[in-house]
C-alpha cells in the first residue's frame, strides 16, 4: 500500500457577494442576529447561468496548476455535491469533458457536507492499491439553487463555492495518515431536500409546497455536530499515533462559528489553530473543507511537515475526520 497525499489544491467562489445587510431587505432578519448566532457576514452566490460543474472546473484548473499537472494526467475524478447539474449523467462526467481529462474514471458522491472527506478517503484507497496514479477530488455546490429565500432560519446560512485537491503517491510518512467516516441514518430527517427523488417526484404539488428547498432542524444538527466533530477527531488522531497537541492546523466544517468554538474548547486546542472563513463564505456544504484548506495553503499557514486535521459533519447525519502530514 503506497502512501498517498495531496500535491495540489485549488478553490473558487463566484464574484457576487450577498451580505447580511442585503438579506435584511429580503427576510425578517438583521446583520447583528446573523453574526452573533452564526459568525457569517456575507456569502457568495452564483449567477443564474452558472452551474456546479462551472465552479468545479475553475477550482480544478487551479488545483492542476498548483500541482504542475495537465488534465490528461488524471486517471480518476470524484465530485462531491448535493447540487449536481442534473440527476444524470454525473457532474464528474461533465467536469471530465470540461477539463479534457480524456478517459478518466468519473463519479459523484452525495454525502452532503462530508462529501469531500469521503472523496479523499475513496481516492486514497484507489491510489494506495495502485489502481490509479493520480486523482482529482472536487467539492462543488450551488446551494443558492436549493435554498428557500423565504425561510429566514436557513437562507442566512448558505453560499456557493468549489474546492479541489490532486492526490498522488507521496513519500512514506507523508500524506493521509488516517481517517474516520461514519453515519447515523436515524437522524436523516434533520437535514434534507424532501422532493425531487423517487420518493416525492417533482409535481405541481411538491413545487407549491416548497419541497424542493432544503430543510433543517437546526437544534438537532447543532447538538450532533459538536459531538461528532470532537469524537471523530479524537479517534482519527489516535489512529494516526498522534495527540491533539501535535496538530498544527485544524480545517473544520464551516457551518457555524459557535460549533467551531465549542469543538475547539472540547478538543482543548486554541481557536487560533482552526482555519475559519465562514464570515466570508457562509456554509458551502462539501466545499467548505477544500476552500478553507486551499486558502490556508496559499497563505502559507500550512507548512511542510505540519500535521493537519480535517473534520466535518453533515446530512445523513454523517461525519468524517482525516489526519494528514503535509
Amino acid at each position: 500500500m503506497r502512501s498517498v497525499g495531496i500535491i495540489g489544491t485549488g478553490s473558487f467562489a463566484p464574484p457576487k457577494v450577498l451580505t447580511n445587510s442585503d438579506l435584511e431587505k429580503m427576510v425578517d432578519t438583521s446583520d447583528e442576529w446573523i453574526r452573533t448566532r452564526t459568525g457569517i457576514r456575507e456569502r457568495r452566490i452564483a449567477e443564474p447561468e452558472v452551474a456546479s460543474s462551472d465552479l468545479a472546473a475553475e477550482s480544478a484548473r487551479r488545483a492542476l496548476d498548483s500541482a504542475g499537472l495537465g488534465a490528461t494526467s488524471i486517471g480518476l475524478i470524484i465530485v462531491a455535491t448535493v447540487t449536481p447539474d442534473m440527476s444524470f449523467p454525473c457532474t464528474a462526467s461533465l467536469l471530465q469533458e470540461m477539463l479534457g481529462a480524456t478517459g478518466a474514471a468519473a463519479f459523484d458522491l452525495v454525502v452532503g457536507c462530508t462529501g469531500f472527506v469521503y472523496g479523499l478517503a475513496a481516492a486514497r484507497e484507489m491510489i494506495a492499491t495502485g489502481a490509479y496514479e493520480r486523482a482529482l477530488v472536487v467539492a462543488a455546490e450551488t446551494l443558492s439553487r436549493i435554498t428557500d429565500w423565504q425561510d429566514r432560519r436557513t437562507c442566512v446560512l448558505f453560499g456557493d463555492a468549489a474546492g479541489s485537491a490532486i492526490l498522488a503517491p507521496v513519500e512514506e510518512g507523508r500524506g493521509i495518515l488516517a481517517y474516520s467516516l461514519g453515519n447515523d441514518g436515524t437522524n436523516a430527517d434533520a437535514l434534507k431536500l424532501p422532493a425531487g427523488g423517487s420518493r416525492l417526484p417533482a409535481s405541481a404539488e411538491t413545487v407549491a409546497n416548497r419541497q424542493h428547498y432544503l430543510t433543517m432542524n437546526g437544534q438537532e444538527v447543532f447538538k450532533f455536530a459538536v459531538r461528532a466533530m470532537v469524537e471523530s477527531s479524537e479517534e482519527v488522531v489516535r489512529r494516526a499515533g498522534l495527540t491533539m497537541s501535535d496538530i498544527a492546523v485544524v480545517i473544520p466544517h464551516q457551518a457555524n462559528l459557535r460549533i467551531i468554538e465549542a469543538a475547539a474548547k472540547r478538543m482543548d486546542l486554541p481557536i487560533e489553530r482552526f482555519e475559519c472563513n465562514i464570515d466570508r463564505y457562509g456554509n458551502t456544504s462539501a466545499a467548505t473543507i477544500p476552500l478553507a484548506l486551499d486558502e490556508a495553503v496559499r497563505a502559507g499557514r500550512i507548512k511542510s511537515g505540519d500535521y493537519i486535521l480535517l473534520s466535518v459533519f453533515g446530512a445523513g447525519l454523517a461525519w468524517g475526520s482525516m489526519v494528514l502530514r503535509w
